[in-house]
């Protein structure tokens, strides 16, 4: 039944494809949980009523947020060749795809970490400013623990697309589902190859939705 389906598709090759793309999207995600945490906390406490209200530093990460958010995911890739052959020694392969991936992430993160922290109960803030807590308190013991579902949600949201960019990616030889599914189904014509790629992808999809929504809504103490 299965060989009728899928003809062309050979099992070995898909768990390699898969692992492939597996293996950029989890490490895509750390590094854009860490980065996009980071410029989400300086745009939410550099804003306005922010603890580090600062205009100047307010505006330029902002500015670069948005520039990165703004060119498309294969214009970055390209744009990011010679960084990315500098910093990993080739612009083909799964490691080469990370710089795009990570950079190409984390300013849509920030955004989401920046409307999570705004959701904060302000009087939570205003409570432990009132009780002297220093900066650094009140943004790991209140704004970060306090914001963690809606930073969970995002963050599910962030690996779902930066899945989609994998397959991006591969078009222009990362590897993965994407890659595989270019060049040996699409270009081969082996629309059965194409096929089953994509279920693969939806289903790796589905794993991270379900995870993520799994850890938010324990997270969740409402």
């Amino acid at each position: 039944m299965f060989k009728q389906l899928f003809p062309n598709v050979r099992i070995e090759d898909m768990i390699t494809a898969t692992n492939e793309t597996l293996y950029m999207t989890v490490i895509s995600v750390a590094g854009t949980f860490i980065i996009g945490l980071f410029l989400g906390l300086l745009l939410y406490l550099s804003g306005p009523g922010g603890l580090w209200q600062n205009k100047v530093l307010n505006w330029i990460t902002a500015s670069i947020v948005n520039v990165f958010r703004a060119i498309p995911f294969i214009i970055l890739i390209l744009l990011l060749f010679p960084f990315t052959d500098f910093l990993i020694g080739t612009i083909r392969g799964p490691n080469a795809a990370l710089p795009a991936l990570i950079i190409g992430g984390a300013p849509f993160y920030a955004r989401l970490v920046e409307i999570a922290l705004k959701e904060v109960d302000k009087g939570v803030v205003e409570a432990a400013k009132a009780m002297g807590a220093k900066y650094s308190t009140i943004v790991f013991k209140v704004l970060l623990p306090e914001s963690m579902p809606a930073l969970v949600s995002g963050i599910t949201v962030t690996a779902i697309a930066l899945v989609g960019y994998t397959a991006v990616a591969g078009v222009i030889g990362a590897g993965g589902l994407g890659d595989f599914g270019y060049y040996y189904g699409f270009q081969r014509s082996d629309f059965d190859v194409v096929l089953f790629c994509t279920i693969l992808i939806v289903l790796i999809v589905f794993i991270f939705q379900f995870f993520g929504d799994f850890i938010s809504r324990k997270l969740d103490k409402r």
